[in-house]
């Protein structure tokens, strides 16, 4: 699939979504106003947005890979992973209070989080070059937050959208990745003392590393990597739970120990 969009669309489309973040707002669908627009389209999109936050000073420091289980692809109606960026200001320590009204249709994940200790470059990365590179494994929670409307989103949409990042929240126990059976990682999310939503880490493609594989390989195909210190939120295993003002959430994760938070 290749890019259909001239640069200057790419960078209205940017500026508009740009100005929705800092307004806190939402725009119509792209894809109702584009038709043509194409997956390649979307990441010029994104990687745009990603350009301007380093230029401001913006650090990188991961990436978040999205839609990698059967109940979140249900839950969107999109039935391909995605991936965007996870810049530093926008990852929070476990117990933070966080200001609600910084993000749009706010929503929690629950994830897994690769640290890795080597750079990862594909093709070819399979899930055991993964877990050799990683240096641990750490629980976190994603904050969603999405500056497109949400009914009658594609995959071009939420890519565009980088991948409808808002946010992480990290802590629990960090564990080395052969310290555990990855997949059998499971989690309790709770609301207010509700348990809300649960899920086991084998929902996310048989294995959360799959994802960051995936992720690796397909960096390549747009002349990137995954660096040494980067975290990789490896995608939820559970269905996005909304979250308003006022809402404490907590995420039990067994042996890998616990997240909380609160939105003011």
């Amino acid at each position: 699939m290749t890019a259909t969009l001239d640069p200057a669309t790419i960078t209205a489309i940017a500026d508009e979504l740009a100005a929705a973040e800092r307004d806190r707002t939402t725009v119509p669908l792209l894809t109702a106003r584009h038709p043509c627009m194409t997956v390649d389209d979307s990441y010029a999109v994104q990687n745009e947005w990603r350009r301007r936050g380093v230029a401001a000073g913006r650090r990188l420091v991961g990436r978040k890979i999205g839609l990698t289980s059967k109940v979140m692809q249900v839950a969107t109606g999109i039935s391909e992973p995605d991936y965007g960026a996870i810049f530093a200001d926008s990852v929070f320590e476990n117990g933070a209070v966080i200001d609600h009204d910084r993000f749009s249709n706010v929503r929690i994940e629950v994830e897994l989080a690769f640290v890795l200790a080597e750079p990862l470059e594909g093709p070819n990365v399979t899930v055991f070059d993964v877990l050799k590179a990683t240096e641990y494994v750490v629980p976190a929670l994603e904050i969603l937050s999405s500056r497109i409307e949400l009914a009658g989103r594609t995959i071009v949409d939420t890519i565009s959208d980088n991948a409808a990042f808002g946010g992480l929240i990290y802590g629990g126990n960090p564990m080395r990745a052969d310290a555990l059976d990855l997949r059998w990682v499971s989690a309790l999310l709770y609301r207010n003392e509700v348990i809300e939503e649960s899920g086991v880490a084998a929902a996310v493609l048989n294995h959360p590393a799959t994802g960051v594989a995936w992720l690796a390989n397909k960096l390549a195909q747009h002349g990137d990597r995954l660096e040494a210190g980067e975290i990789v939120l490896a995608g939820s295993f559970t269905r996005p739970m909304w979250v308003e003002k006022g809402d404490t959430v907590f995420a039990d994760y067994r042996e890998m120990g616990t997240i909380t938070c609160r939105f003011i």
